[in-house]
């Protein structure tokens, strides 16, 4: 995968972290740019000449170095690998798009272990969505050689990255939010899979209820132009088979599908539209460019902690469709078997999903609580809002495992209704839901 500053995507994030891929370098041209405005400048420069937060007046030279010392903490528990590899090609790619003013030979060597499986030791507390300091500062404090890299993808011959970085580059490397954007991304790529295979899910609860097609048609949807109601809807009518039925009207979990759904898509595209914005922005500061050190508020997060506030809102609706639309494939006035899919009057059959269900809806309707309400005042008072969108996106990243156990309770439900023999005793669905599970992680 060639990086150059300007084109990463969220599903490219995710195939360095998850998959493996490697990483190379198109041009180091706009990181040389940046470091040479930077080496240039000889006023007083945040960070570079000068402590940070509120010692920002305060005179200091080479103090760089205690600075990467002072904020690598550990706190909580550690983080996948994964994830910090994602973090890692976030900063690789920012500081290929210039203005950190780094040494560009850094950049090599985030690319060497990204390449060669060196993730830092992560945990999970310590950023307020104004920039994943403690997770930078520990990075940095790797590339010293003073903390010890994991290595978790042994290779004959591969050396943990080392790179003498100078006090000059400490605070322009930690000034980032990377660790938050990789989350975001990861998140929201993820989710688009289960979004995805949710429309999938719901074909086989409408032909198991043989719900009415009417509220999917184009007349319909050009009447209320959404784009993404109009999508979910052309996809469902080219997925369904059957004729209209006699009910002129099916529960909202059914005729409103589109509508719901399609909004979660459309708050995820506009989510994933900040974040690759910002995976691809120089989000500096100070930012150095035009021959000058330009100090500014680009950290601030709160364009990706209000997306991302919306898409967890987006995914509790439309899980609550999907119990509501479990809920109508037990009955057995639009299933026309036994109540809960049951092999016999009185038996529980598949009752117990809905519980299930409803467990993980709980957990969504908890992480949906909106970051972006709050704020905190820090270092003195000169730091004095916060964005929240590690909180935002660490909440967005847990909500993929309860929105794929809603929908693997529809779908387990769907698929007895439409496949299973009339008789079938009662047995333990663990491994149904499980399949289901697989089904939609699968995408």
């Amino acid at each position: 995968m060639e990086l150059d500053g300007a084109g990463l995507t969220c599903a490219q994030v995710h195939e360095v972290a998850y998959a493996g891929a490697r990483v190379s370098i198109a041009s180091l041209d706009r990181a040389r740019a940046a470091w040479s405005t930077a080496r240039e400048l000889t006023g007083p420069v945040y960070g570079r000449s000068t402590g940070v937060g509120a010692n920002r007046d305060i005179v200091l030279e080479g103090a760089g170095l205690d600075l990467l010392r002072s904020h690598a903490i550990a706190a909580g528990p550690s983080l996948p690998a994964e994830r910090a590899r994602g973090m890692l090609v976030v900063r690789l790619n920012q500081l290929l798009a210039g203005g950190s003013g780094v040494d560009p030979a850094v950049c090599l060597a985030l690319a060497g272990a990204i390449n060669d499986g060196f993730t830092p030791p992560l945990h999970t507390y310590g950023a307020i969505g104004t920039g994943d300091l403690t997770a930078l500062a520990t990075t940095a404090l790797c590339l010293l050689g003073e903390i010890p890299w994991h290595h978790d993808r042994p290779s004959p011959g591969a050396r943990p990255p080392f790179h003498a970085l100078a006090s000059d580059d400490a605070l322009p490397f930690i000034s980032s939010g990377a660790a938050t954007l990789a989350d975001a991304a990861l998140a929201c790529h993820r989710l688009r899979r289960l979004l995805d295979a949710a429309v999938e899910v719901a074909v086989m609860s409408f032909a198991a209820v043989d719900a009415s097609p009417e509220p999917l048609a184009t007349v319909v949807h050009e009447a209320r132009p959404q784009p993404g109601q109009a999508a979910v809807a052309a996809r469902l009518r080219g997925l369904l088979a059957h004729e209209p039925t006699s009910r002129i009207q099916d529960p909202y979990g059914f005729r409103a599908f589109a509508q719901v759904h399609g909004a979660a898509f459309d708050a995820l595209d506009r989510a994933v539209a900040t974040i690759e914005t910002d995976l691809n922005a120089a989000t500096e500061n100070p930012l150095f460019a035009a021959s000058l050190a330009w100090h500014n508020g680009n950290f601030h997060s709160a364009p990706v902690a209000l997306a991302l506030d919306a898409v967890r809102a987006a995914l509790v609706q439309t899980a609550q469709l999907s119990t509501a639309r479990l809920a109508t494939l037990m009955d057995p006035a639009y299933t026309g078997r036994l109540p809960f899919l049951a092999d016999r009057p009185g038996a529980s059959g598949a009752l117990i999903l809905e519980y299930v269900a409803q467990d993980a809806l709980a957990d969504l309707r908890h992480l949906a609580t909106p970051v972006t309400t709050g704020t905190a005042v820090i270092s003195r008072g000169v730091e004095d809002h916060a964005g929240f969108a590690t909180q935002a996106a660490r909440h967005t990243l847990r909500c993929v495992e309860p929105l794929e156990i809603v929908l693997a309770c529809e779908r387990t439900a769907a698929a007895r209704a439409l496949h299973a023999p009339a008789q079938a005793p009662d047995r333990p669905l663990t491994a149904d839901l499980e399949d289901s599970r697989g089904v939609l992680s699968a995408g």
